[in-house]
């Protein structure tokens, strides 16, 4: 998905995709491959927790990653506390070889919601330490704000509940979001369907960040190629401007030429 004319910017570092794919719950590697290879996403995610480069068990994985020649988003995945994420975010720069980071500070297990009251602390501290935060967090205005306020350059807020696929719960939030920030804000969790992602484009919204979806999917190639082309239909109809709704039915064939029937 090829976004040359309109490229993603995080950072100062420009994306030709708008598309950030996850690499857990496929089938096999193969699979993977084969789905990042069509979709063509500007970021893998990976949790040093099963990708660790130097561990005997991954080394296949870890090479993987790295044939597909997509830069790698490490993830800070299970973690619960701010010091958990400050090691794990350390460990995944030595490893990784980048400052890129998904921030996720887990604050509930069932749910899997952020914790929202220390997550723009632990954002501060690893943007202090020269990480690029891509923070995970819910669609609350004010949290999204705070973590703009303490340095990222982008939001990630979710859709719905991490794995769920029940697309955007909360329309209105989500809309005011985009409407109130200026910053990237890319929707990380919670589509099942490559219409949600293509109506969250349509809002406005920067990008998408995708895993379950496509990774459980009956067929996850072709799931993978349908939200790349979902992404990129939703960024054309943002830029194109939706029309505004009517309230009553409105000709859109023109009388100019019709025939008149004068009635004697």
């Amino acid at each position: 998905m090829n976004t040359t004319n309109d490229p993603l910017v995080l950072y100062g570092e420009i994306f030709n995709s708008r598309l950030l794919l996850g690499t857990s719950r496929y089938p096999s590697p193969q699979v993977l491959a084969d789905a990042v290879a069509l979709a063509q996403p500007a970021m893998l995610t990976a949790s040093l927790r099963r990708q660790t480069a130097h561990a005997d068990t991954s080394p296949a994985f870890w090479n993987l990653l790295k044939d597909m020649k997509v830069p790698v988003l490490p993830n800070t995945a299970g973690c619960h506390s701010i010091q958990e994420v400050i090691t794990t975010a350390e460990m995944a720069r030595e490893l990784f070889e980048t400052d890129w980071l998904k921030l996720e500070l887990i604050g509930d297990d069932y749910s899997l919601q952020p914790d929202t009251l220390n997550l723009p602390v632990a954002a501060q501290q690893l943007i202090k330490a020269g990480f690029k935060v891509l923070p995970y967090c819910t669609e609350d205005l004010v949290l999204c704000q705070r973590l703009i306020d303490v340095g990222c350059e982008a939001v990630m807020p979710w859709a719905a509940p991490i794995g769920t696929g029940k697309g955007p719960v909360n329309p209105y939030a989500m809309r005011v979001l985009r409407e109130r920030l200026n910053v990237p804000l890319i929707v990380d969790a919670g589509l099942g369907l490559p219409s949600h992602a293509c109506q969250v484009m349509e809002w406005g919204y920067d990008a998408v960040l995708l895993n379950t979806a496509v990774a459980l999917a009956n067929q996850p190639v072709n799931m993978a190629h349908a939200f790349a082309q979902a992404v990129q239909a939703g960024r054309q109809a943002f830029l194109g401007g939706v029309m505004q709704a009517q309230e009553s039915a409105q000709a859109s064939t023109p009388l100019l030429g019709t025939p008149f029937w004068h009635q004697p």
